[in-house]
């Protein structure tokens, strides 16, 4: 059973989670005089409309004609719910998931890639630079900028570069200029191959390699597809959404889940539910699930504290869950789960325990992806099969206790392009990575080093 519907329930604002807080979120610092960062300054890297995003206390941003015309190419998108996998388990729970594969780059991304290229457009910026790891992000903002005459620069995790060279391919399609990370284009790239020539890259040297061509350009911006709170508002389409499709359904979540990286898919699902939940309109005490990968634990193995958002500490100081920007992760085939942080926001609410967050390795997340495809018949990709092992085991909990919840999920993206992943499970060649936690206290330890005044 699914749920579309017509075009009108395509919000005509994005949900800003700030002022509903629990407690006011930790400024950005500057690690050079210690003071909070100045909004303006971070105009030299982003369009000022989204800066100005970043940092609104206004509960509700409107959402251009301009971007929603395009939202129309693909949304809304559909919510399933799953009886085929609830009568394969047995269980009394009821699963429903929201499917942004249907978009053209087939995941949640264009949501803000499409905002981002319109307000970058209309600016009279010229051209974006951005990052990717599996090369969702990278895809979907190559998208963005095609229907807004932008160019578009990706710098692609090295690993990701080659273990999906398709992804690489619809992003030069759409007219994107696509290298691999650590590279030759830019002084810090140059400078982690000569340290490491078989460096397989990780985000936050991507990120540092995007940041230094935006700023080293004319009419050149940055644009970023997670962690940022202008990026996860953006995403907010897709909760928005679900709350009206779930009503048609007549049904309300015991618990949302959704897989986490820098945050932006599962804050985009969740953000709607926390709102009603505060605001006394929650139908039930709604519970929130992140699911991380055991190679890249930022939030279950992790510390709260400052750290910068990308390896050559190009990035301001942000208070976020961390394993060090120092961090490169193993070459997991979760790429967009790869990266050493945590927005901001969420953060701040698995600090006050009102985001609970647990780790799979990849070799029981295939396993659950394996289930989900014979019994569901999509084929997730890698990032929602995380959550997909957190439904089934809140779903067999709930056979074991003879318990009914209503579990909601993010189905953000297919798997279509990790073929080569599913390739690898099924010949038993994925090993199960798991982040030791005495690398965290590492890279922590290098931190506090170089800043001893940040806590």
């Amino acid at each position: 059973m699914v749920k579309i519907q017509s075009e009108e329930i395509i919000p005509k604002s994005w949900y800003n989670i700030l002022p509903d807080l629990p407690k006011p979120l930790p400024p950005m610092i500057d690690p050079v005089n210690r003071e909070p960062v100045d909004p303006k300054r971070l105009e030299r890297l982003f369009a000022k409309e989204l800066v100005r995003q970043e940092f609104s206390s206004e509960r509700f941003i409107k959402i251009p004609e301009e971007v929603r015309e395009v939202y129309l190419l693909y949304r809304p998108t559909p919510l399933y719910r799953a009886r085929r996998l609830e009568k394969a388990l047995k269980t009394p729970a009821k699963i429903y998931y929201k499917y942004e594969g249907v978009s053209p780059p087939g995941s949640h991304k264009p949501n803000t890639a499409i905002a981002q290229a319109y307000y970058n457009a209309k600016e009279g910026i010229e051209r974006l630079t951005t990052e990717t790891g599996a090369g969702q992000w990278g895809s979907a903002l190559a998208f963005g900028c095609m229907f807004f005459g932008l160019k578009c620069t990706v710098y692609m995790v090295k690993a990701s570069y080659y273990q999906k060279p398709y992804r690489r391919t619809l992003m030069q399609v759409w007219g994107a200029e696509v290298y691999p990370s650590p590279s030759d284009k830019t002084n810090f790239g140059r400078r982690v191959l000569k340290e490491d020539p078989n460096n397989p890259g990780s985000l936050g040297i991507a990120i540092s390699e995007a940041i230094e061509d935006a700023l080293t350009h004319e009419n050149t911006k940055y644009s970023l597809g997670s962690v940022l709170n202008h990026v996860l508002m953006h995403q907010t389409v897709i909760g928005l959404e679900t709350l009206e499709q779930m009503r048609d359904f007549e049904d309300y979540p015991d618990i949302v889940v959704g897989c986490i990286g820098g945050g932006s898919s599962f804050s985009g699902l969740f953000w709607p539910f926390y709102y009603e939940k505060i605001k006394g309109k929650a139908e039930k005490d709604v519970e929130f699930l992140a699911v991380e990968p055991t190679a890249v634990p930022s939030v279950t193995k992790g510390i709260y504290t400052y750290d910068h958002g990308d390896s050559a500490r190009l990035t301001p100081l942000i208070k976020m869950y961390t394993l060090g920007h120092d961090f490169v992760p193993d070459p997991i085939h979760a790429g967009g789960l790869r990266y050493h942080g945590m927005a901001p926001t969420l953060s701040l609410l698995a600090s006050e325990g009102i985001v609970k967050a647990v780790a799979y390795n990849q070799v029981e997340v295939f396993k659950a992806a394996e289930i989900f495809a014979r019994t569901e018949g999509f084929l997730p990709a890698p990032e929602p099969a995380h959550a997909i092992k957190a439904v089934l085991d809140e779903a067999m909990n709930c056979k074991k206790k003879n318990e009914s919840k209503t579990i909601l999920f993010l189905l953000c993206g297919h798997g279509y392009f990790d073929i080569k992943a599913y390739e690898d499970f099924l010949e038993g060649k994925l090993p199960p990575y798991e982040y030791p936690k005495e690398k965290v206290d590492e890279s922590i330890k290098k931190l506090k080093e170089l800043y001893p005044w940040v806590h």
